[in-house]
């Protein structure tokens, strides 16, 4: 069975929806097998209050560019159904889950379960306890491109998530299957019948020329008539060895 899971981001107003500050975008990048899958949820939310000065200046989400957008109890539902019974992935995950907890009960739907959500920050200061450990830094020490990211973005924080989640549990060789493959070897259209196959290793057409000398090839030849019976490395000498050998 595909592993199903998703990285998400939230922006909001500030830092405490219990002094009044509200979710204003929310990001989903689902992954199958820790592979982007291409189906994404993302929607922009009305806070229905103003936007502080500094978290305008995080964002880029202004008050004028929010006010026609729906509100969180609109979009709780659709949003529960995207993320339901799924492990999901964020960079300093109580942030965003303390906001969406709060918006989701003030909604009347409940809260995300502490056992499905995984947080990027706590597994990377595990591996790299001297950091730093921002997304940023974490982008830097795997050569992951973030340079679109100017301003913060649920959506594309979600995408460069992705990309550092796999890094940090194992990278890119967490899959050694071909783009489109399945665990089982099946391809996700069904073509070719259903399979395909892992690609053959390449070979070089012609062997490397040996590198050892004439000098070298006697000299090993005189020392293997020193030792009695068959060696196992005369089976593999180069043909000019095994002819002075005969």
């Amino acid at each position: 069975m595909a592993l199903r899971e998703i990285t998400f981001d939230t922006e909001t107003t500030g830092f405490d929806p219990f002094s009044g500050d509200r979710v204003v975008e929310i990001g989903c990048v689902e992954l199958i097998n820790h592979l982007p899958s291409g189906e994404t949820f993302h929607v922009y939310i009305n806070p229905e209050r103003d936007m502080p000065e500094g978290a305008f200046k995080v964002h880029g989400l202004s008050e004028e560019f929010l006010s026609d957008k729906p509100k969180f109890s609109e979009i709780a539902q659709s949003f529960q159904e995207f993320i339901k019974d799924t492990p999901i992935i964020a960079h300093n995950a109580s942030f965003d889950v303390k906001f969406l907890n709060w918006e989701l009960e003030k909604a009347g739907f409940g809260k995300i379960d502490d056992q499905y959500v995984i947080d990027t920050l706590a597994m990377a200061r595990l591996k790299f306890p001297a950091g730093p450990n921002s997304l940023d830094a974490l982008c830097n020490r795997f050569n992951i491109d973030n340079g679109k990211r100017t301003l913060h973005g649920a959506l594309l924080d979600s995408e460069i998530l992705a990309d550092v989640y796999l890094e940090l549990i194992g990278g890119r060789q967490t899959s050694l299957l071909l783009a489109g493959e399945e665990e089982d070897g099946s391809s996700q259209d069904g073509s070719d019948g259903g399979k395909r196959q892992r690609a053959a290793a390449k070979q070089r057409p012609t062997p490397l020329p040996s590198r050892l000398s004439q000098d070298n090839i006697e000299a090993h030849l005189t020392f293997l008539k020193e030792i009695k019976g068959e060696s196992l490395w005369s089976r593999y000498l180069p043909r000019e060895a095994s002819d002075l050998n005969e």
